[in-house]
Parts: structure tokens; sequence; C-alpha cells
């Protein structure tokens, strides 16, 4: 009878990026944390971030803020937020610019992260800024919203009113709008 070695204990542990690229955290955004090196890319940033924050690393946080507007970040209210937050997944939308030649770039993503609120999704299109040759995240913008398209057509001044009333809808629920 051949015994099989059990390597389970004895191969190292990669944990997953939590930025969700196929690499270990050590080989994906992990590498960033100590500020030796920098990403190439805005994109490379944004995941980056999500990173830290999944893993609680204010410091990098804060570290690749743009120096414009790193005074409005709030040290304690980020730490509460990253520790209080158990983060589900990135999904990068879509990027525009933001390569090593570029001096700035957008990046529109959603973050799903749970608290004891529940489950909830970021949305957000992010502007990055190069400067002396290193990407920071600058400011968050809200992405263009879809527009709204009404399943049922638009009902007409003259009739009747969908409520049930009776009434023209122009004359009653047609007249608060």
């Amino acid at each position: 009878m051949t015994a099989t070695a059990d390597l389970s204990n004895s191969l190292p542990f990669r944990a997953p990026c939590p930025c969700g690229k196929p690499l270990g955290i050590d080989e994906c955004c992990g590498r960033f944390f100590d500020e030796s090196t920098w990403p190439d890319a805005a994109e490379e940033l944004m995941r980056s971030r999500y990173t830290a924050f999944a893993t609680q690393h204010i410091d990098y946080i804060v570290a690749s803020h743009h120096p414009d507007t790193r005074g409005e970040v709030n040290r304690a209210d980020v730490e509460r937020f990253s520790r209080d937050s158990t983060w589900l997944g990135l999904e990068i939308l879509s990027t525009e610019d933001g390569q090593p030649g570029d001096d700035q770039g957008w990046v529109e993503f959603c973050a799903r992260y749970a608290d004891k609120q529940g489950e909830h999704l970021h949305h957000e299109r992010s502007l990055f800024r190069r400067e002396k040759g290193r990407w920071f995240f600058h400011s968050a913008h809200a992405p263009k919203g879809t527009p709204i398209r009404h399943a049922q057509p638009k009902v007409g001044r003259n009739e009747p009113c969908p409520c049930g009333s009776g009434k023209k809808h122009k004359k009653c629920c047609g007249a608060a709008a």
C-alpha cells in the first residue's frame, strides 16, 4: 500500500486579491501598500484602493489621495468604514485614459459591500490625476444616469385618468403635474 503525502498544509497559502484579478494579493494590489512602488495606470490604482479598503490599509488610502484633495479625507471615517464593512466585490465598468502616458483618467466602477444595515452597491465615476509620474485618486463623481423609460404610453390630457376616477386626466392626477 502506497502512502499519499498530504501537501495541503505544506503549500504556501495565496490569498486571492479582493480586486478580482486572478492573482494573489501580494502579487497584485498588496505590493503597493508599502509605497515602494506605485500603480502604472488609473485602473490599477482604483483596484488597489478597493483592496486597501477591503484589507484596512488606511495609510495607503490616504497616501493615494491627490495632494489637492487629501485635506478632505477624514481618516477616522475612512478607517471606520473600512473596518465595519465586508467587501464583496469590485466591477470595473469603464476606463477613459489613465494610461502611463496620460495625465488624468476616469474609472467607472461598482463596489459591493455589506454592513450592519445590509448589502450595498456603490457606483462611482472617479477622476485620477498623475503628478510627478505617480497616479492619485482626485475626486468622485456621480455616473451619468440611465434615461428613465416608461413601460406604458403617456396619458393624454383629455383621456380618462388612469386612477379610475372617471375624470379627464387634466382635471385629476394630471393637474398636479
